[in-house]
């Protein structure tokens, strides 16, 4: 880049600022455009697709520049933000008029992803997060807030898998980390969660917000908060008075589940297209306010653990679902409602207009009429614990509705936007511009009448103020002596009189004046508005409750949703009738086949078989999703529920890979299972689908056993698996806690019928054959498989009956221990290492059986694939049997 003292004094002013937001693109006001000069020119032009032109185009260092108009850069800025990236405003700080030299300019605020305030760049139904993390001792202090509403929450957490986790879950769009250590971790979460990452330093402005930091003891989480709120105001560079006394929470005090769980059971975000449409989120947001979609969205990432709590929402519920004709005044109540919390936070940003604080006094209007509604409901006080949090606010309802006209213009600048009656001198401005425009219609119709001049029109402009135009046709009919030329036109004359001059003096005065105090008056207003902050942000949050709950009653009623019962001296579950809700939801006409789960006492695993399509995955999510529904409050979708209070839940399902990573389909089902096994409680859910199809078919199934196993002696969670393994199925003669069952499928006329009913015992084959004819495979195929799949089904049988139950006889399991060695007959001393387990032969009894032996040994089996091992078992065998 040029040398600065090379530059215009424009230009230095330029560089200096932009020294000092490296990373930022900066938006420079010049007059009504924002410019853009060098890389930052180069690379906003190619994103925003403008127009790159250059700046001194006669030297020999041309400058790269391009710009927006500035009434429509939020536009532009907009997508800027979008993209990921970061904009510095740059704006005039002085009277161009009083300015000497170079007009003064500054940076009065730094747009990110993570603060964005303005309302048509967020959603309206969603947070927008922005969080810090600090690394101490091995801890991670962590804290988030949402700029447009004020929330300021923080963690004590251990790993960099609960920071990821906690990210993930709130949807955190930019990270503030106090210095670049730990790049990988910081480069991990850039790449694989698109997170913007930016760096802060604490500054002494965070000693001003000391009282937001009072409910938090940890010295750990001041910092952390320190260093967020340095950040923020830094980047905003004004009043941050709406934010909340930062909330200290665990993450223990709620049900936990991974990124795996959110993206397979589709809470939030459908794996089809990635849109809500589809998710449990869509089946339950039947809000009616903005700010109560926010809170079902945080009730579903963060369900309860506390029964108490889960009881007082389902109460609720329940309350409310006895009261329809009193819902449905609620919802049309809450349907008038805006959102009180990012108004507040407008309010307090200084970026709130006229139609905001319109819409604040009609959102505040409604509460009584909420309350009433509510109190004719609390027949058992089930309300007590709201109905005592309800503030009406009726003060800054009342300013407002002496104070702003009920239609008031989009700009706060221009006027008519304070009511008569409630400033005296602003009402004898307004008097003075009626009267004066009065006179003025008056004197257009004399002035027609003495000159004769039927089109003569009075008019106004900011440059030559109020004037009389006649046509040129008309010029001569004019009085030269009491006319005075103003302005020329090509077919027009534009004329002032003494008596026009006179009274355009006091309309101009009243006009100006008036503005000017109309503005005053607004910021007062606001002002004012802004001491209530903390009262409209603990009404908001009832407000959102309520709104939540009422969507619980109305989706429970819709479709026929129970109340979910709680025990906490065991971890059974009994489901009566369950269903998914969701599918239910989308087959509409069609009827969803419920399906009871069962996970009595002595009973922890399911060991689920059946075909593929049949609707395992279906059954395991629909467990899942009943259980957070429960722990979020939510009466549930079945005949009948009782269940546990889970601390965890745990996901496996469906294939996906890592390429960012370098991870494959197997590497991630194995590190998914791997974050189970390690996190997992006996207050757990797991759900296992398919594990081990991702490798050889020995090493899956060996692999699929031992995870069985080990979450079965080890830690005890209540657990699905599915497996296409059928040689599992025969775990529950020596896994006592381990019960088969199948999804029921039969074959009508050569075709397969799915019954989607689960039964007890083991499913007698997979049908994957058939379910590639329902496919379309050709005939041909079809027949060939079959016939491959029968010829191998024989191998493996003669396989597994004779290295199975050597297996078995190992954990004493019920065998016939003579029928073993009649098979066996030098396998009596058996030793428990997996290698004598799996051995087929014990001595050579011939020179045929040494010839096998010798085979065996010289045989590489990891370079065999699961066909030519049964092919080369096959061939051994027949050699013996000859």
């Amino acid at each position: 880049m040029p040398q600065v003292t090379k530059h215009t004094p424009m230009m230095q002013q330029y560089l200096t600022i932009k020294e000092q937001y490296p990373d930022v693109y900066l938006f420079y006001r010049l007059g009504d455009f924002y410019e853009l000069f060098f890389d930052d020119a180069v690379e906003v032009a190619q994103i925003l697709e403008l127009t790159l032109t250059s700046r001194n185009k006669n030297a020999a260092e041309q400058i790269p520049m391009c710009g927006v108009p500035h009434h429509s850069a939020q536009r532009y800025i907009n997508i800027l933000i979008e993209m990921g990236h970061k904009v510095a405003i740059c704006e005039q700080v002085e009277d161009a008029k009083e300015a000497k030299g170079m007009v003064k300019r500054e940076v009065v605020q730094v747009i990110t992803p993570g603060t964005v305030m303005n309302a048509a760049s967020v959603e309206a139904k969603e947070n927008n997060y922005i969080a810090a993390v600090l690394e101490t001792d091995n801890t991670y202090s962590f804290a988030y807030a949402d700029l447009t509403t004020g929330e300021l929450k923080t963690a004590l957490l251990h790993t960099q898998e609960e920071v990821r986790t906690e990210l993930q879950s709130l949807k955190i769009k930019e990270v503030v980390f106090e210095k670049e250590n730990q790049p990988d971790f910081q480069e991990n979460l850039k790449t694989q969660l698109e997170l913007v990452i930016s760096y802060s330093k604490v500054n002494k402005e965070s000693e001003s917000f000391d009282y937001l930091k009072k409910k938090c003891e940890s010295v750990q989480l001041h910092a952390v908060i320190d260093l967020l709120l340095s950040y923020l105001s830094s980047t905003q560079m004004r009043s941050l008075d709406h934010l909340q006394a930062a909330e200290q929470y665990e993450i223990s005090h709620f049900l936990v589940y991974g990124q795996e769980a959110r993206r397979n059971l589709e809470l939030s975000t459908s794996l089809r297209d990635g849109t809500k449409k589809g998710t449990l989120l869509w089946l339950l947001d039947e809000t009616k306010t903005a700010m109560g979609g926010r809170m079902l969205r945080q009730w579903l990432e963060k369900p309860l653990i506390s029964k108490t709590a889960i009881e007082a929402r389902l109460d609720i519920v329940g309350v409310l679902m006895d009261h329809f004709f009193e819902r449905t005044d609620l919802s049309d109540c809450l349907k008038q409602i805006y959102d009180l919390e990012r108004l507040a936070g407008r309010v307090a940003f200084g970026s709130v207009n006229a139609r905001d604080l319109i819409q604040l006094k009609q959102s505040l209007n409604q509460i009584p009429s909420l309350m009433a509604i509510i109190h004719s409901m609390n027949d058992q006080r089930e309300w007590d614990h709201l109905l005592e949090k309800i503030d009406p606010v009726e003060e800054v309802a009342e300013l407002i509705e002496q104070a702003i006209e009920e239609e008031p213009p989009l700009s706060v600048t221009d006027g008519e936007i304070i009511k008569m009656g409630y400033h005296e001198q602003l009402d004898e401005y307004k008097d003075a511009m009626i009267n004066g425009k009065k006179w003025l219609a008056g004197l257009e119709a004399s002035e027609r009448e003495e000159t004769g001049i039927k089109n003569l029109k009075i008019g106004f402009n900011k440059v030559f103020g109020y004037f009389i135009e006649v046509t040129k046709a008309n010029v001569d009919k004019i009085d030269n002596e009491r006319y005075e030329r103003k302005q020329t036109l090509t077919n027009a004359e534009r004329y002032s009189t003494p008596e026009l001059k006179d009274k355009e003096s006091l309309i101009l005065e009243a006009e100006e004046k008036s503005k000017a105090l109309e503005y005053a008056l607004f910021a007062e207003v606001r002002e004012q508005v802004k001491t209530h902050i903390d009262r409209l942000q603990r009404l908001a949050k009832i407000v959102a409750e309520i709104d939540s709950l009422q969507s619980f009653a109305v989706i429970s009623e819709m479709y026929n949703y129970t109340r979910p019962e709680f025990n906490t001296a065991s971890q059974d579950i009994m489901i009566k009738e369950g269903r998914h809700p969701v599918v239910e939801k989308v087959m509409k006409e069609q009827k969803y086949v419920p399906n009871d789960v069962e996970l009595r006492e002595g009973t922890d695993v399911l060991l689920i078989t059946g075909p593929n399509m049949s609707g395992k995955s279906t059954y395991m999510r629909q467990l899942a999703l009943t259980v957070i529904m429960a722990q979020m409050g939510c009466f549930v979708p079945s005949l009948s529920a009782e269940l546990p209070i889970f601390d965890r839940i745990f996901t496996r399902i469906g294939a996906m890979d890592d390429l960012i990573g370098g991870q494959s389909t197997f590497m991630v089902e194995m590190m998914e299972t791997n974050h189970a096994l390690a996190y997992a409680t006996s207050k757990s859910l797991l759900l296992f689908d398919e594990i081990g199809r991702g490798t050889a078919t020995y090493d899956g199934m060996a692999l699929a056993e031992a995870i069985i196993e080990y979450v079965h002696d080890n830690i005890g969670a209540k657990t699905l698996f599915s497996t296409h393994y059928h040689e599992l199925t025969v775990l529950d003669e020596r896994l006592t806690k381990l019960k088969n069952i199948h999804v029921g499928a039969v074959e009508e006329n050569g075709k397969l019928v799915f019954l989607h009913k689960m039964l007890e015992g083991p499913a007698d084959k997979s049908y994957g054959v058939q379910v590639a004819k329902l496919a379309g495979l050709p005939d041909s195929l079809i027949e060939r498989a079959d016939a491959i799949l029968t010829h191998l089904e024989d191998q493996k049988d003669e396989l597994f009956e004779t290295v199975r139950p050597s297996v078995e006889v190992e954990q004493n399991q019920p065998y016939e221990i003579e029928e073993l060695k009649e098979k066996n007959k030098k396998a009596e001393n058996i030793d428990n290492t997996v290698d004598e387990q799996l051995t087929l032969f014990t001595t050579a009894e011939s020179e045929v059986e040494e010839s096998v032996i010798q085979e065996l040994k010289q045989t590489n089996l990891l370079n065999l694939t699961p066909l030519e091992a049964i092919n080369l078992l096959n061939q051994l065998q027949s050699q013996l049997k000859k």
